[in-house]
C-alpha cells in the first residue's frame, strides 16, 4: 500500500470519527449560544477557513447528483448521510423525529418555526434559481446502502422520489434498525423503495454493486470540502454546518441571487 492511499485511509477515518463526535455532542447544529467551549472553538476554526468558489464550482460534475444549471448565481452543496437523524431534520419529511429532537426543530405545520432547508433548495432548483449537488458523507453510519440507492434512482431520474422514502420516518426506521448497510438486505430496500421506483430495476442495481466507490469517493470530497458533521451545507461559499433553517439561510441566497 502506498504513503498516498495510508494518508487518505487515515484522513477517511479520522472524518468518520470527528463527524461521529460533532454530530453526539452538538445535534450537528452550529447553535454558539447553547455549544459546548470545545464546540464553539470548532465554529470559530470553521469560520476562519474560506471555501473557494472553484472548489464548489468543481463538484458540479457528471460523476455526482447535480440537480439544475451548474452556471448559476446560486450554487448549493450538501453533505449528507440518509441514516443521520439532523438530516432528516434538514430533510423535513420526518416530522415525528423533528419533534422528538428539540422544539427549536419544529416545523410550521407542527406550530414551530423551522423551516426545512431541502424542500426550500429544491423550489429553488425547480424554479431555474439555483444548481444543487448532493454528496454522500458518513454522519450516523447506517447510510451507505441507501446512497447507493439514491445514485441508482438518479439513473431513472427518481433521485428525489426516492430521497423522499429513504428520509421519511419508515426509512430511518428501516436503515438504522432493520439493513444497516448489510448488502444481503438489497431486496428489502428494494421492496422499501417499491412506490418511488421500479423495485426490480432497484435491486438488480444495488447488486450489481456499481455505485459501492462512490461512498469512499464521495467520503473523500468531504475532507476535502472541510467536512465537520452532517449535515453540511456550502450555499457559495458560506458555510452551514448542521441541521441550519432554510430562513438561517435565506440572507446569503438573497445576496448570491442578486
Amino acid at each position: 500500500m502506498s504513503k498516498e492511499t495510508i494518508v487518505v485511509l487515515l484522513l477517511v477515518v479520522a472524518a468518520f470519527f470527528g463527524g461521529f463526535y460533532f454530530s453526539k455532542n452538538t445535534g450537528t447544529t452550529s447553535n454558539s449560544a447553547t455549544a459546548t467551549p470545545t464546540v464553539v472553538v470548532q465554529q470559530q476554526q470553521a469560520a476562519a477557513a474560506v471555501i473557494n468558489i472553484d472548489e464548489v464550482k468543481a463538484l458540479f460534475n457528471e460523476n455526482n447528483l447535480v440537480f439544475g444549471n451548474k452556471d448559476s448565481k446560486l450554487l448549493i452543496v450538501e453533505f449528507s448521510d440518509p441514516s443521520c437523524p439532523y438530516c432528516h431534520v434538514a430533510a423535513g419529511k420526518n416530522s415525528a423525529l423533528n419533534k422528538q429532537i428539540g422544539a427549536q426543530f419544529l416545523m410550521k405545520a407542527d406550530g414551530g418555526s423551522y423551516v426545512a432547508p431541502e424542500p426550500e433548495i429544491k423550489k429553488l432548483v425547480d424554479s431555474g434559481k439555483a444548481a444543487f449537488v448532493w454528496i454522500y458523507a458518513n454522519g450516523h453510519g447506517n447510510g451507505e446502502l441507501a446512497t447507493e440507492a439514491l445514485y441508482c434512482a438518479n439513473e431513472s431520474g427518481k433521485f428525489w422520489q426516492v430521497h423522499d422514502k429513504l428520509m421519511s420516518a419508515e426509512g430511518y426506521t428501516l436503515m438504522n434498525t432493520t439493513i444497516k448497510n448489510d448488502k444481503t438486505q438489497t431486496g428489502v430496500m428494494a421492496d422499501f423503495l417499491k412506490g418511488a421506483i421500479d423495485s426490480t430495476t432497484m435491486k438488480n442495481c444495488l447488486e450489481s454493486g456499481k455505485y459501492a466507490g462512490r461512498i469512499s469517493s464521495d467520503m473523500a470530497l468531504a475532507i476535502q470540502m472541510q467536512f465537520e458533521g452532517t449535515p453540511y451545507f456550502i450555499v457559495n461559499t458560506t458555510k452551514f454546518v448542521g441541521a441550519y433553517s432554510f430562513t438561517d439561510m435565506q440572507a446569503t441566497v438573497d445576496e448570491a441571487l442578486k
